[in-house]
C-alpha cells in the first residue's frame, strides 16, 4: 500500500530509512548495532525494512547505540540543511546566547564568527589514503600533518576502540570535538586527516569545514574495501559476510555530506604517486592565496 492510503505503514518504512542511514553514516553494521543496543540482528533488519513497530524504549536503545538524538530518528521535514548543526549549538547555549539568537532570528541580522584558516583537511571513508597522501603532502609543502584519531587516543589515554567500548560512539564524538578544538587553538598550519565518520557530527564537521580547505578524498568502494584489508583493519564490519554491501550503504548515506568539501580528489585507479600529484595540484591555489579559502572545485 502506499504511503497516502496507509500513512502508518509509510511512517514506519521513513523511520527504518532513518535508522538505517544513519547507522551507515556512522559506519556501523548490523551487526555491531545489535551487539552494542542489546537488540537481536533480525529485530533491527525488521526495522530497517519498514516491517518492524517499533517502541519507544527499544527505539531510544538504538539511538543510544549509535550516539545519536532520538529525536533524529523520528522521520520530520527539517526546516534547513543547517537545523541540525543550530540545534546543537542550541543546546549548549546559555541562557544569555539563546537570548542573542532570538533577537537574531526576529531581524537582528545574522553574526559572523571569526575564523582563522587552520591548513588543509581530508575528508573520506576508510581506505581513502588520507593518512599516507596526507603525510606526503604534509612532507611536500613544509606543515605539521596531523591525524585527529591519534589526537583523541594521545589526549585521552586511550585507543579509539577502547574510547567506543568505554563511552560509546556518542562519547567518542564528544572527545574528537574537543581534540579538534584543541588543535585550532595551537593556530598553526596543518594537513590533517580526519576520521570516515566525522561527518555524522554536525558540529564537529560544521568547524572542519569553516576552518580548513576540505578536500574529499574519493575512490571506489571496491578500492576503499581493498586498502583497508590490505592494512589488516575490517572495523566496524569484521567477520560480516555483507560487508561490502555494508561499505556501499555507509558511502552512499554519507556522499551528500562528502559533498560539502571545498574540492574532491578522486582516486580512482591511480597509483600513491599520481593520487599524490592530483592532490597537490588540488591545494595549489590555497597555498599561493589564502583567499581562495572557501571556493568549492573538483579534481577528477
Amino acid at each position: 500500500m502506499t504511503e497516502a492510503s496507509d500513512p502508518e505503514s509509510g511512517f514506519l518504512e521513513q523511520l527504518g530509512q532513518r535508522v538505517r542511514t544513519m547507522r551507515a553514516l556512522r559506519g556501523m553494521s548490523r551487526k555491531v548495532l545489535a551487539k552494542v543496543s542489546g537488540i537481536s540482528e533480525r529485530y533491527i533488519a525488521q526495522l530497517e525494512s519498514g516491517k518492524g513497530n517499533v517502541s519507544i524504549v527499544l527505539l531510544r536503545r538504538v539511538s543510544n547505540a549509535m550516539g545519536a538524538h532520538l529525536e533524529d530518528m523520528i522521520p520530520s521535514t527539517e526546516p534547513a540543511p543547517d537545523w541540525a548543526i543550530i540545534r546543537d549549538l542550541l543546546r549548549k547555549a546559555t541562557p544569555a546566547q539563546i537570548a542573542h539568537a532570538k533577537d537574531a532570528l526576529a531581524g537582528g541580522g545574522p553574526s559572523q564568527r571569526r575564523i582563522s584558516f587552520a591548513g588543509i583537511a581530508l575528508i573520506g571513508l576508510r581506505g581513502a589514503g588520507k593518512s599516507t597522501l596526507g603525510r606526503m603532502l604534509a612532507k611536500k609543502i613544509g606543515w605539521k600533518f596531523v591525524e585527529l584519531n591519534k589526537e583523541v587516543e594521545a589526549q585521552n589515554g586511550l585507543s579509539v576502540a577502547e574510547i567506543i567500548a568505554l563511552y560509546g560512539q556518542e562519547g567518542f564524538r564528544r572527545m574528537e570535538q574537543a581534540a579538534l578544538s584543541q588543535l585550532l587553538a595551537r593556530k598553526e598550519l596543518m594537513v590533517l586527516a580526519t576520521g570516515g565518520g566525522i561527518v555524522s557530527e554536525p558540529l564537529t564537521f560544521d568547524l572542519i569545514l569553516s576552518s580548513f580547505y576540505t578536500i574529499w578524498l574519493k575512490a571506489e568502494p571496491e578500492e576503499h574495501m581493498a586498502r583497508v584489508r590490505g592494512q589488516g583493519d575490517l572495523r566496524p564490519m569484521a567477520d560480516d559476510r555483507s560487508a561490502m554491501a555494508e561499505l556501499r550503504n555507509i558511502l552512499i548515506s554519507r556522499e551528500p555530506l562528502y559533498a560539502r568539501a571545498s574540492a574532491v580528489v578522486d582516486t580512482a585507479g591511480l597509483s600513491v604517486d599520481a593520487a599524490a600529484a592530483r592532490l597537490s595540484d588540488a591545494v595549489a591555489p590555497v597555498l599561493h592565496d589564502k583567499h581562495a579559502f572557501g571556493l568549492r572545485s573538483a579534481v577528477s
